[in-house]
């Protein structure tokens, strides 16, 4: 029996993101797998490639078969590298944790308001100017 490292393929139409599994070459793309050993998200900006690196030197070990993709995922991870005795890649760009947005207080916005909304103001004007012109005495 042939085992490849494949990717298997979820989501939705234009929002794919992988799972990197163990399963016979015989398979089809999606179907069953042997053993899960990663992922990868490639619509994040930088795109998310996490491996389990002891499972994919042992599966490597015994003699798995990397696909195409798969392979150029093991060598931006290092781990195709340290299968095969060579100097590691330079470090992945990992995401920049977001930054807390500051505080309306810290930014020296004052919280004393006027308590007036704008459009409740117009429609009182409206509403007065009728009933001022209604309460207007009409002369006989």
């Amino acid at each position: 029996m042939a085992v490849k490292i494949k990717l298997k393929r979820l989501g939705k139409i234009r929002a794919p993101h992988y799972r990197i599994v163990v399963a016979d070459s015989r398979t089809r793309r999606d179907g069953r797998a042997i053993e899960e050993i990663g992922k990868y998200q490639p619509t994040y900006n930088p795109s998310v490639m996490e491996v389990d690196a002891d499972r994919v030197a042992y599966w490597l070990g015994v003699g798995a078969q990397p696909t195409e993709p798969v392979l150029a995922i093991l060598k931006k991870t290092g781990d195709w590298q340290k299968f095969k005795g060579e100097p590691a890649p330079a470090p992945l760009l990992v995401a920049e944790p977001k930054k807390a947005r500051p505080l309306f207080e810290a930014l020296g916005g004052d919280d004393s308001g006027k308590g007036e909304a704008i459009t409740q103001k117009k429609k009182a004007e409206k509403k007065d100017e009728a009933a001022a012109e209604s309460s207007e005495p009409t002369e006989a």
